[in-house]
């Protein structure tokens, strides 16, 4: 998710010699905005863009996740070209669980073996479509497995809800 926003009039202030380098408060309170938390808060900046960037004056700035764990912004300005990336506060970690001896992961049970007959349900509110078809290998519940429907096809990418029964990805 990227949006721009116009810092036109914040950076309007102050002397033609100041006006050559980028205004760090202004791009703190840009991602204080972006996140909806202030710097230092859980959720917004780390902390302060270093005062000491001397980054070139750009007119209007863009903004996004840097991941999806929204751990960082990155802050991009498209000409003159330039970007920064700006460390987020972090929820703390919860506590760790009282030490316990490590146990093997069970190995899941699977329940659609290749070439078994499988029927494919989708559906949602009141109705649903079903097609049968041939799957292509071996899974668990919940596992993904390709499913064959017509010959000459490309195969269909489904998730096992049962045995013998799987759904299509978005129709969970």
């Amino acid at each position: 998710m990227i949006r721009y926003l116009p810092f036109v009039a914040l950076f309007a202030v102050g002397t033609a010699a100041a006006q050559s380098f980028q205004d760090t408060t202004a791009l703190d309170k840009a991602v204080a905005g972006f996140t909806g938390h202030p710097i230092g808060e859980e959720g917004g900046a780390a902390m302060a863009i270093d005062k000491r960037l001397k980054l070139a004056a750009c007119p209007t700035v863009a903004m996004s996740w840097h991941t999806d764990r929204h751990d960082a912004v990155v802050v991009t300005c498209p000409a003159p070209q330039w970007k920064i990336f700006v460390r987020t506060r972090m929820a703390p970690p919860p506590p760790a669980a009282a030490a316990t001896p490590a146990v093997p992961a069970a190995k899941p049970v699977i329940v659609v073996k290749r070439n078994d007959p499988v029927t494919i349900v989708a559906g949602d509110n009141g109705f649903s479509v079903t097609r049968d078809g041939i799957a292509m290998s071996d899974a668990p519940v919940g596992g993904r497995v390709l499913v064959q429907v017509e010959r000459g096809k490309p195969p269909i990418q489904t998730i096992v809800v049962e045995a013998g029964k799987v759904t299509l990805p978005n129709a969970e």
